[in-house]
């Protein structure tokens, strides 16, 4: 048989779990060069999104959700090397190259 808890214990147990989360969390220390580097890219992923708004074309809104997640993303420790987030921001205002149909 399984007891369940009253409401009061429930929030008591969540509140107890948030302090642990504050307790256990790890603060991040930027240097000066990261920090410059990370507001220079999200500025950059900015000015993107706000100049692709008129494009049209099918590889615009996925182009354009790629640069939304980079931006949310951000306090992700994995972040996109410099190609990797060059070729994001050129995404949406490069037009894929079409397929080639090799029929004979």
């Amino acid at each position: 048989m399984v007891d369940k808890l009253t409401p009061l214990q429930e929030s008591e147990a969540r509140r107890k779990a948030a302090e642990d989360a504050k307790k256990t969390k790890k603060t991040v220390t930027r240097t000066d060069a990261e920090k410059a580097t990370r507001k220079e890219r999200v500025e950059k992923a900015k000015d993107a999104l706000t100049r692709s708004v008129g494009i049209k074309g099918d590889h615009v809104p996925v182009a354009r959700t790629a640069l939304k997640d980079f931006l949310r993303n951000l306090n992700e420790p994995k972040q996109p090397d410099d190609a990797r987030f060059e070729s994001l921001i050129e995404a949406p205002f490069k037009v894929p190259p079409k397929k080639k149909n090799d029929r004979f």
